[in-house]
């Protein structure tokens, strides 16, 4: 099959305008546009200025209209708990209408600031359409986060009404919410007057007079209520989003109604190829980019039938945990992390616990969140027979910048390569000069001006540091701060961030390059590779790696024919000499590995515990084994700052 893709990214380039506005007839407005694009407005202009919609009416009321209310729009699948649910769209929508009425209730109107404090149950989603449905704004903050971090985001986004639920599941505790939202709320500077309490069974919550609410109560009590939904600007703000990791002010990422809606209904058909009634599963969590788009609304915007999983790919009960996922609904498409990807490789290398399910149904897997290194790739190629797909995008731009387009016709996949460029995207690579990079070679990977639609206009109330950020370094361009390279195919190589491209005695090198060369050996199930400060070569790297279970082999051998391996494989210049093993690797909860945060530690520079560290014991286990082998110490430099 020849692909589309050539002809349809050159129609794009020829004329972004018509483009878009033939994209745009994926969704219903209330209001065409006056403009497909307004240069005049934002920081770099703003997409569809003049029109009217409704995010909520899009994924939900249009689809029942066109009679399909009984179809599944949300299947709830919560191993943690032992729950299932199934949501139809007109059952969907009344648990919206509900809650929509209880908020208006609570005065909430177009343009105010809704905070969602949640884990992965359906009540979270409901939330976030209610929002929607009114013009309201919601912030979903990672439920779990630290009390600090969540009065940061309540003083920011100053929202005038709190959904919370009272715990979050994990595979061995349960962790109550409400003392963390509590001493939040007392920390704060803005002042919240309302909470919505989820309470749920396994751990329920004592609820403040006066300023504490019981959702379902006020939920039940609002059942038969008709909401309308509300008309707002196609460039209005749907949600602000904070990045994950951030430190001091947090950095909300603004996603506008109308431009985000025609980039997701677009995205499903052309790269996911995926369309009403088919099953999507993104197996991530709401409180990230990946679980806006993916899990939430382009689904729904379609009228597919998404899977919301609350779990992890290991250990709720075992690494099969996502095939069962896939056989018992019927997936068709499975989006996750390459992270998820090695931790049921590491548990089960030859692939039992996967050939125990009929997975007959599933299509396609698509990677996404964090480099995907060749050999996870090839692993689960081998091990599912069925298209793997890396592909690359950020919290910025919510939704991918480059991927291959099952949709358009797959292209050929090359391992570690996320791919072509989406429409939308005009993906360029630079030194650090601002000069084009040559093809193959190492550099900034930069997107030239306008965005397309779905990506932020801006930061939350932050239009110079949305500039600073971004735009101020390449004049011209949008900085993603991914470093990278362009074959001669026009194939996009993203290698590791630009902070961790590491200079050595002043060669450029990527540390992802070297990853990929340990990622490689056979006992290896993960790893990572960060740049250490050196008098004589200004850095050096250092490798971490976590084997494979029931790995027998000495750890001291297989740490010495990693060093070998990549010396044989990109040459003594990387002056790899340290490799070491370690249990676990420090990560997010999205699965990224905190590679900043070790390179603090060996370099001996103060550091902050990241908000969204999964177990913060691994950082503690890193700077151990950096000591045990004379490379770090246990100093006061190199204990979290305060």
């Amino acid at each position: 099959m020849t692909s589309a893709y050539p002809e349809i990214y050159q129609a794009w380039k020829n004329d972004p305008q018509t483009f878009w506005g033939k994209a745009s007839a994926l969704i219903d407005w209330y209001k065409p546009a006056t403009k497909i694009f307004d240069p005049e407005q934002g920081p770099y202009g703003r997409w569809f200025a003049g029109a009217e919609c409704n995010t909520c009416y899009n994924m939900l009321d249009r689809h029942i209209e066109a009679g399909r209310s009984d179809v599944p729009a949300i299947l709830y699948d919560s191993p943690v708990s032992g729950q299932k649910a199934r949501f139809t769209y007109s059952e969907t929508l009344e648990q919206v209408m509900r809650l929509s009425a209880v908020m208006q209730d609570f005065d909430i109107q177009k343009g105010d600031r809704v905070l969602i404090y949640m884990p992965m149950v359906p009540q979270a989603l409901f939330a976030m359409m209610a929002c929607a449905r009114l013009g309201a704004i919601h912030s979903v903050v990672f439920g779990g986060f630290s009390a600090d971090e969540l009065a940061a985001r309540i003083d920011d986004a100053t929202p005038a009404l709190i959904i919370a639920s009272s715990c979050g599941l994990e595979a061995n505790k349960t962790v109550s919410y409400k003392p963390l939202l509590d001493k939040a709320i007392a920390s704060a500077k803005h002042q919240i007057k309302h909470c919505l309490i989820h309470q749920r069974e396994q751990c329920r919550c004592e609820l403040i007079t006066g300023r504490d609410h019981d959702f379902t109560e006020l939920c039940e009590q609002a059942a038969g209520r008709e909401v309308p939904c509300t008309s707002v600007a196609a460039t209005d703000p749907l949600y602000i989003l904070y990045t994950s990791g951030t430190t001091g002010k947090p950095k909300g990422v603004v996603r506008d109604n109308g431009g985000y809606m025609v980039a997701l209904a677009w995205s499903m058909g052309a790269l996911y190829d995926i369309h009403a009634g088919d099953i999507f599963w993104t197996a991530s969590d709401i409180g990230w980019v990946v679980g806006h788009s993916y899990i939430v609304y382009a689904p729904l915007l379609i009228g597919a039938t998404t899977v919301l999983f609350e779990g992890k790919p290991v250990g709720t009960p075992d690494a099969g945990t996502f095939w069962r996922v896939v056989a018992e609904h019927k997936v068709k498409v499975l989006f996750t992390a390459p992270t998820a990807l090695r931790a049921i490789k590491r548990e089960d290398p030859e692939g039992k616990l996967l050939h125990q399910y009929d997975l007959s149904s599933l299509e396609a897997l698509y990677l996404a969140g964090e480099r995907a290194d060749p050999n996870t790739l090839e692993w689960a190629e081998q091990m599912l027979n069925r298209p793997v797909i890396d592909h690359w995008w950020q919290t910025e731009t919510g939704w991918p910048i480059a991927g291959n387009p099952r949709g358009l016709g797959i292209l050929p996949v090359k391992h570690g390569s996320t791919c072509v460029p989406m429409p939308g995207y005009d993906v360029q690579v630079l030194d650090d000069a601002g000069h084009p990079a040559k093809t193959g070679e190492l550099g900034n990977i930069v997107i030239k001006l306008p965005m397309p639609p779905g990506c932020l206009p801006t930061l939350w109330q932050a239009d110079q540091r949305f500039h600073e950020a971004y735009l101020d370094e390449f004049e011209g361009y949008y900085k993603s701060a991914d470093a990278g390279y362009m074959d001669e195919d026009g194939y996009i190589f993203i290698m590791s961030r630009t902070d961790d491209i590491i200079n050595v005695a002043g060669h450029r090198l990527s540390t992802g390059s070297m990853e990929e060369v340990i990622a490689g050996h056979p006992q290896v199930a993960e790893c990572a590779v960060i740049g250490i400060a050196d008098k004589l070569k200004g850095q050096i790297p250092c490798g971490f790696i976590v084997l494979k279970a029931g790995v027998t082999q000495a750890h001291s051998e297989i740490e010495a024919e990693c060093v070998e391996r990549v010396r044989d494989q990109i040459g003594p210049v990387a002056a790899l000499r340290t490799v070491l093993t370690v249990n676990k690797l420090p990560k997010t909860r999205s699965g990224k590995i905190l590679r900043s945060t070790m390179q603090k530690i060996a370099d001996h520079e103060p550091w902050k515990m990241p908000a969204t560290i999964e177990d913060p014991q691994t950082l503690d286990d890193i700077r151990d084994c950096l000591h045990q082998r004379g490379i770090g110490t246990c100093s006061e430099a190199t204990k979290p700052a305060a």
